[in-house]
């Protein structure tokens, strides 16, 4: 079996690349970058559909990254490819198209449900790796400041999510498949800094920004089509216990990573 992995370069999509052991492993990529050796590299970009033909040549399963607007040239290039198998790293806004984060989504599951395509897809409220954006504040000092510090959320590590996508390319019975995949454990912002603190080995405190500073501050580097959603995320979670699903469990037959492990497996990052 011969797998593309798309967004190889990303938090997800490394993981996959570095668990698909025993099998032949193509990667698409935009610029040149470093893999182990007996990975295929090619160049080229979901947002680019005259590049998909030769990535796709050959392949028999794709490890979707969500791009937004690449569904349908997508799904035309694997069907003329002859791929049989798609897992798509997709989010749980997609089952509200209304949502912005959520459109882009939604278009790409739309385009493999109505392809002949076998498809999975992998659904996450909340990836570990959205904590990334505090390691400048804690490699500055030792206070986190951000809006909603009782916000709660089920962190995913990107090693759960890349192994339950491993599991989807290789294995047969996952077609057709909605998996939300999550953490093992709700948490609030405060409680995450607090456990980066604890792999740093020096205490981290969350102070809490008024939500007009913090969306102002933000909005220098987060587009406005998604602030939106994710501030509005935030404030209705205050108070309400994350969603947990046993997914990885279940499928993986081990626990999910807690987030303090996954504070441990990234704390170069915020030191």
């Amino acid at each position: 079996m011969k797998i593309l992995v798309t967004g190889a370069t990303g938090n997800v999509g490394r993981h996959v690349v570095a668990q698909l052991t025993g099998h032949e492993v193509r990667v698409m990529v935009r610029s040149e970058a470093a893999f182990p050796e007996g990975i295929e590299v090619v160049r080229g970009d979901l947002g680019q559909p005259e590049t998909l033909p030769e990535a796709l040549a050959g392949v028999d399963a794709v490890f979707l990254f969500a791009v937004p607007g690449s569904g349908p040239a997508f799904v035309a290039a694997a069907e003329a490819a002859g791929v049989s198998r798609v897992v798509f790293l997709s989010s749980n806004a997609a089952a509200n198209p209304d949502n912005a984060i959520g459109a882009y989504h939604h278009e790409i599951e739309e385009a493999l449900r109505g392809s002949g395509l076998f498809w999975t897809f992998l659904r996450s409220g909340h990836m570990a790796t959205n904590a990334l954006p505090w390691a400048a504040q804690t490699r500055a000092g030792d206070v986190v400041r951000g809006p909603y510090a009782e916000a709660t959320s089920a962190p995913v590590h990107e090693a759960d999510m890349a192994a339950v996508a491993v599991l989807a390319l290789t294995e047969p019975g996952h077609e057709g498949q909605i998996y939300e995949v999550t953490g093992p454990e709700s948490i609030t912002a405060a409680q995450q800094v607090e456990l980066i603190g604890q792999a740093l080995g020096r205490p981290i405190s969350y102070q809490e920004l008024p939500p007009e500073v913090a969306r102002e501050q933000m909005s220098k580097f987060i587009p406005p089509f998604i602030i939106g959603p994710l501030f509005d995320g935030w404030a209705a979670s205050v108070g309400v216990p994350a969603k947990v699903t046993p997914t990885v469990e279940k499928l993986t037959g081990r626990p999910a990573r807690t987030f303090a492990e996954w504070a441990r497996d990234r704390a170069a990052d915020f030191s």
